[in-house]
């Protein structure tokens, strides 16, 4: 089924106050060329999450894909961010990267019980990215979304699956994700599947197409475009300039809005992160 996309813009207009319910940042925070241009000449390696987090109200972390951290990590992120910080985790590739998702629950179990739970309320959601060829199963896929744990150490869990192929757009695919409340990303990279069907409760937009010509890597009206989305996303209603399988449902409860500008020309993540935020009315806090 091909997606359709309804044609009105959302408004340019900046508001006035940020919705405390969008969260925005970039993909980790260590990133050489950032050196000099996001972060302060000298700044120790040691304090640049310390400083990024004050910048940004969110990142996505990439680490947790390729290997598993310590319990420490996780504590040591916590203490070094602001109260409302939040950590989106990309989950284990061990998990995803397989050919049999129902026999996945081993690997889902070592990384929700690898210490997550020591960012307390800053863990985010979960990202669980698949491979570009892997094709949506409705059996397996299920098997898969049913070994997803609700909570772990009594921490409630949320889930976000990453799906970078043709056949999950779906109603089936919707259906499923549905049922067991778990979100699906949002990307506007052309290389990927691109639909805003919302399957959880709440929104989460990768956003990979920053240009290395444009100093906060999208455009103004971009930027505007993108602030005002959330912000229909946070109010519980749905964009209506974006691709859909289906037609939106009728304005739902306020949700929680994660926005993250990850990929394209990466050296203008953060520029393009915080003028994002600053159209919402973000201040940053103080430097610790």
């Amino acid at each position: 089924m091909t997606p359709t996309s309804r044609a009105q813009a959302p408004s340019s207009a900046a508001p006035s106050t940020a919705d405390a319910r969008i969260r925005a940042g970039v993909g980790g925070w260590t990133f050489e060329p950032w050196r000099g241009s996001f972060f302060p000449p000298g700044l120790p390696h040691s304090r640049e999450l310390e400083y990024a987090s004050r910048q940004l109200s969110a990142i996505e972390v990439n680490g947790t894909y390729y290997g598993t951290l310590k319990p420490a990590s996780f504590r040591k992120w916590h203490d070094e961010t602001p109260d409302n910080f939040v950590f989106s985790l990309k989950a284990s590739r061990y998990a995803t990267n397989r050919r049999v998702l129902a026999e996945a629950g081993e690997s889902i179990r070592r990384f929700t019980e690898s210490g997550i739970s020591e960012l307390g309320g800053k863990l985010g959601p979960i990202v669980w990215q698949f491979m570009p060829g892997k094709v949506f199963e409705a059996g397996d896929f299920e098997a898969f979304l049913a070994l997803l744990p609700k909570q772990v150490d009594g921490l409630a869990l949320r889930h976000v699956v990453d799906v970078r192929h043709e056949s999950f757009m779906s109603p089936d695919y919707l259906a499923l994700a549905r049922r067991y409340r778990v979100a699906t990303v949002f990307t506007d990279a052309d290389k990927f599947p691109s639909f805003a069907d919302l399957t959880g409760d709440f929104a989460y937009a990768r956003l990979m197409m920053s240009e290395a010509g444009l100093e906060t890597g999208y455009e103004e009206g971009a930027l505007y475009a993108w602030a005002e989305r959330a912000r229909q996303w946070a109010a519980g209603g749905a964009p209506g300039d974006l691709p859909t399988l289906e037609e939106a449902p009728a304005q739902g409860k306020p949700r929680d809005v994660f926005v993250y500008f990850i990929n394209g020309a990466k050296e203008r993540a953060p520029a393009a992160a915080m003028a994002f935020l600053k159209r919402l009315g973000f201040t940053p806090p103080a430097q610790g």
